[in-house]
């Protein structure tokens, strides 16, 4: 946890908060604080800045706040993730969140396994959770839109082409393609598949809505290695 992240909740005054649960049992075991340190926090969907340790105790703390910096600029991505199986979902959510993503669609595809739209990492709270996590590892504090698309015509047919337009479309997909490009300067709209990949239909459909199939060689990379390696290459 590189920065503590405050709801409204924890608000006692306009510069001062109170912590307890995940974030106090982190000041005393990780940070290993005292009264009197100055730690990095910052106000969920808000500003950053410093709050110094006025009180800390075995049930809460509490903290005097300066909030003064903005946090970090976002990707000009909107990325879509064919739904990974459940343990993969919440590490490649705080990548997404760690990395400056500021909306993702969660996608059906032809080999996503039925069972994985069963999982409770799916709720609005376990997607908010690890999304936290990520944003206190990447010191920022917005969090990404996430929706969810469980059908995959529809969505590519009737509204991806307005989400994807006055943007570089393109769809992540190993084959006989295009090299992904670098360091680009415009808006991106991309699309990564699940494990097995998109199949041809998909692909196409992808296509017809203006997304580019590319490609980054001839290694077949698992989702949380594809996510990183594209949003390092892109930007």
């Amino acid at each position: 946890m590189n920065l503590l992240l405050l709801e409204d909740a924890d608000f006692v005054a306009s510069d001062r908060a109170v912590l307890r649960g995940r974030r106090l049992k982190h000041l005393h075991e990780v940070h290993q604080a005292s009264v009197g340190d100055s730690l990095r926090v910052g106000r969920l969907n808000g500003l950053m800045g410093s709050g110094s340790l006025l009180r800390l105790e075995a049930d809460e703390a509490e903290l005097q706040l300066q909030l003064d910096t903005p946090p970090p600029a976002k990707l000009p991505l909107t990325l879509l993730l064919a739904l990974p199986r459940p343990k993969m979902l919440k590490r490649v959510l705080q990548t997404v969140a760690a990395m400056g993503v500021p909306r993702l669609v969660l996608l059906n595809s032809y080999r996503v396994e039925k069972s994985f739209w069963q999982t409770p990492f799916l709720t609005a709270e376990a997607i908010r959770e690890q999304l936290v996590l990520g944003l206190e590892q990447a010191r920022d504090t917005v969090l990404p839109e996430v929706s969810i698309e469980k059908r995959f015509k529809p969505f590519v047919e009737d509204r991806l082409p307005a989400i994807a337009a006055d943007t570089l479309g393109l769809v992540g997909h190993p084959g006989e393609f295009p090299a992904c490009p670098r360091a680009v300067e415009q808006p991106v709209t991309l699309a990564i598949g699940p494990e097995g990949g998109w199949i041809p239909y998909e692909v196409d459909k992808l296509h017809e809505a203006g997304l580019q199939p590319v490609q980054l060689g001839a290694r077949i990379l698992r989702v949380e290695t594809a996510v990183p390696a594209l949003l390092a290459r892109l930007f």
